[in-house]
Parts: structure tokens; sequence; C-alpha cells
């Protein structure tokens, strides 16, 4: 049996470079400051809702179980981006092995299809809970809410799954320096001398899947939720179904804005300089995690008070 050489080996396995913010080496320890802070409160706050939440029998209802999915999921899209982008920016530790650049990769675009799940998920709660009111403990019992979660786990890990294994039909014989902070999945595309339509295409394709089902999803619920809140007689009565979605709409727009506009920018904004767009490519994995804690953490009440009685304030 023929063997590799290790020239040949490291061809096919490459370790590749991480450069960072391209354009702002010079700088780039004073952008990991406000990064590390990103993420610290997303560990902090997601690790709160998750210990309030799992300690308070009151609040083991669906609201606050998706609310728990949607953390834990946080917890693990910053932990995967965070540690390895305040290394590259901090030390210098540019470097990344072959195989760990694809389980990063596909750690954050798997999570963050989750994420969008969990958010189409908590939305059909807000429609269930305005429009069948009487109904919502025993449309989304927790049996129920189980296999949302375990399908919405499921959909993320089989559509980006192709993501590594096509990876490793490329061929990566010139340069491995990736002008990114983390392993951005057309990033590492690009870099390929071999063809890479097939990962191109799907790459364009579960994003459009993903992002397109979710959010004509969320679009639906919430044209039902308006047009049921605008037969409500009484202003108070409307203001009140509005501001049970307020918290909710929030964290939609936090994560899907910026996650669409990097990647619009990404294919198609030649113009817009890189050090942007990778800039808002990292945000766009640290600044929701970091959010969404506190956007629930002030609008519920429930969970602003549980905290409140955790740490004696």
């Amino acid at each position: 049996m023929k063997t590799l050489s290790n020239s040949s080996w490291r061809l096919m396995q490459p370790s590749f470079f991480l450069i960072g913010i391209p354009g702002l080496e010079e700088s780039q320890h004073w952008i990991a400051l406000p990064l590390c802070v990103l993420y610290l409160l997303a560990l902090l706050g997601n690790v709160t809702i998750l210990f309030t939440i799992w300690t308070d029998p009151s609040l083991q209802q669906p609201m606050y179980l998706f609310l728990a999915m949607l953390s834990g999921i946080d917890l693990v899209l910053a932990s995967s981006t965070a540690p390895k982008t305040l290394a590259v920016l901090l030390v210098h530790a540019h470097e990344v092995g072959y195989t760990a650049c694809l389980v990063q990769m596909f750690f954050i675009h798997a999570f963050s299809s989750m994420e969008s799940g969990v958010l189409v998920a908590m939305a059909l709660d807000r429609y269930v809970a305005i429009c069948h009111p009487l109904h919502h403990s025993t449309i989304l019992h927790p049996r129920v809410i189980g296999r949302i979660g375990m399908a919405v786990l499921v959909r993320g890990m089989l559509l980006l799954l192709p993501f590594p294994i096509l990876l490793r039909r490329l061929v990566f014989c010139q340069a491995t320096v990736i002008g990114h902070a983390y392993c951005e999945h057309m990033a590492v595309v690009k870099l390929a001398c071999s063809e890479s339509t097939v990962n191109r295409a799907y790459g364009l394709a579960v994003a459009l899947l993903v992002v397109g089902l979710d959010v004509l999803a969320i679009g639906v619920s919430y044209a039902l939720i308006l047009r049921a809140v605008l037969k409500v007689p009484g202003g108070e009565a409307r203001l009140k179904a509005f501001s049970t979605c307020g918290s909710h709409i929030c964290v939609i727009l936090v994560f899907y804005v910026p996650g669409m506009f990097s990647f619009l920018t990404h294919r198609f904004g030649q113009q817009v300089p890189h050090h942007v767009h990778v800039l808002l490519a990292t945000l766009y994995l640290l600044v929701p995690p970091a959010l969404n804690p506190l956007v629930y953490g002030v609008k519920t009440q429930q969970i602003r008070q549980r905290v409140l009685r955790v740490f004696d304030i």
C-alpha cells in the first residue's frame, strides 16, 4: 500500500494562519478588550439565566424553557468564537490546526442555525400565548417543547455536517492565510486551489434556506399576532399584549440584522472594507449572546426578581 509523504499530507491537511482584523494589526489588542467584555457578559448572563430557570419551579413554562435553550446555545456559540479570537488578538496565537478549524467552523455555523430555530419556536410560543391563551399550556406542554428542541438540534447538525465533509475534498496548495479572526466557512473555501463550486453553492443554499424559512415563519407568526391584538378592545390591553413580545422582537433584530449584513457583504459587498466586515462578523457572534440575557432580564419581571433575590440586591 502506497503511503503519503509528509509534504503530501500537509498539502491535504494544512494548518491555517488567522490574521485577526486585517489592516488593524497594530491596534488589535485594544479591539480585544471590548470583545473580552462581551464574552464575559455572555458567560455571566447566560449562566445566570440557566441557573435561575433551573432552580425556580415557577419558571418551568414554555417561554422560559425556550429561553433556557437560547442561553445554552449562546454559551456554545460565544465559547466557540471568543477564546481563539482573543488568543489571536492578544497573544498572537495565529496558527490553528486543520481539524480544529473545521470543528470551530462547524460549531459556529451549526449553533447559529440552532439559535435561529429557537427564535422561531419563541415566536410560535408568543403566537399561542396571545392568540390561544386558554390552550397555551396544553398546546405547548413539556413533551412538545422537548420535541421542538430536538428538531432544532437535529436540523442544525444535519444541515451543517456537510460543511466540514465537503471541505475535506478540497486541496489547499497555496496560501493558507485566513483574513479573519476565526474559521469562517467562506473564508476557508476561498483558499482552496481545487474546484469549490459545490461548497459555495451548498453554503449559499443553507444560508438562504435557514434564514429565509425562519424569517418567514417569524413574520407569519407576528402578522397573526398583530391581527389578533388589533381586534382587542382598549389601548391598555393592546399595549400589554404587545409588551409580551417586546423582548423577543429585540432579540430577533439583534440576531438577524447584523447577520444578514455580514452575509451580504461577504458575498456581494466588495466595496465594504475587509476589516469592517471581519469586525461585524465577529460582533455578530458575540453581541447577541451578551445582550440576550440583559434584554430578557430587564423585560421579564419574574427573571429580574429571581436574579435580585439570588444576589440579595
